[in-house]
């Protein structure tokens, strides 16, 4: 029990608002797996955040749980790993409100997901697409982890939340432990397909490679990845020269475990024409086995369910008392 006191705590989370893909797993996912004998992690389905852009309500549940198949498929044990739906666990929304009267407008003005976001739907540019940083800092801090696995483009969030903790703590005293990101150093980020200058996002859906796709689809996209128009057509990794084949040599990397110069030597006098398929057919033998594996689980609902009605309450035992704690120190009566 002792030691089990001592471990540290990990969280993270993925909007449930289109199917996870290729650099959700590579970058993400499968560097969470490998924590669970290091750290107490959760890990939920950040459904509260899909709000903030219009969802068709059928498509998020069918997502979400979809998410959660893939998420344990992937290989996050539920009993090693507290695997959760975010809105089943209110704490986050209910603790999300009092750190939003702990967070400055011009905070929450200067977010570049904010910006993006209201460029693209113009239409909706809603309270809560303003706001939900504030509600990711609740995600973070009712669990009171030490590191929260974030890309790159995510830092800003995890700045924002300590800038919170710090804001709080200086007045009510030490109530949030300091969070810390944890960028893992191979398979961070992974590039799009169609354009290797951009992360492989699902609002690229050509370009981006999705865990249940077909096998067939997911070789027709390789084979029409960007490379390069330079004339000799090697494969050789030069991120600045060869953005494209240097993503695909990434891709190949992390699922086959084969270094650069390995990969090089391999296709050495082949061109693109048998490099691309390879990278696809190494890509579709790595997936296969969890999409048949998420495909097994989600026909399961009395397993899934127990799945996220466990981890709720596991995860609400830990968030409530935080909330709590948050609750007495900003002067809430105690129910």
């Amino acid at each position: 029990m002792e030691a089990q006191a001592k471990r540290k705590v990990m969280l993270s989370g993925i909007q449930p608002s289109g199917d996870l893909h290729l650099g959700n797993y590579l970058g993400a996912i499968q560097n969470w797996r490998d924590r669970a004998e290091e750290f107490d992690c959760y890990y939920f389905m950040a459904d509260l955040h899909t709000i903030t852009v219009r969802q068709t309500p059928a498509d998020l549940r069918r997502r979400t749980l979809e998410q959660l198949a893939q998420y344990i498929a992937c290989g996050l044990d539920p009993e090693r790993n507290t695997l959760f739906i975010q809105s089943h666990v209110p704490q986050h929304a209910q603790l999300g409100w009092v750190l939003n009267c702990f967070t400055m407008f011009g905070e929450l003005s200067r977010m570049t997901q904010f910006k993006d976001k209201s460029a693209k739907h113009g239409d909706n540019v809603n309270g809560g697409l303003f706001t939900y940083p504030a509600l990711m800092a609740a995600d973070i801090l009712l669990y009171q982890p030490d590191y929260v696995p974030v890309g790159e483009d995510q830092k800003q969030h995890v700045e924002l939340t300590r800038n919170i903790v710090q804001r709080f703590n200086g007045i009510y005293g030490e109530v949030f432990r300091m969070p810390e990101p944890y960028i893992p150093k191979a398979g961070a980020r992974i590039m799009g397909l169609t354009a290797p200058d951009s992360k492989m996002s699902k609002s690229a859906p050509e370009g981006c490679v999705f865990l249940m796709e077909r096998p067939e689809d997911i070789q027709r996209k390789f084979k029409r990845a960007v490379t390069d128009s330079d004339t000799e057509r090697c494969v050789r990794y030069d991120p600045a020269a060869k953005p494209g084949v240097s993503n695909l040599m990434n891709i190949y990397s992390a699922v086959t475990g084969k270094d650069y110069a390995q990969i090089e030597r391999e296709f050495d006098g082949q061109g693109y024409g048998a490099f691309k398929p390879a990278v696809g057919d190494a890509v579709i033998e790595a997936l296969r086995p969890i999409r048949e594996e998420a495909e097994r689980i989600l026909k399961d609902k009395a397993y899934l369910e127990q799945v996220y009605r466990t981890g709720a309450q596991r995860a609400g035992y830990v968030a409530d008392k935080t909330l709590c704690k948050v609750y007495r120190k900003v002067g809430f009566v105690a129910l």
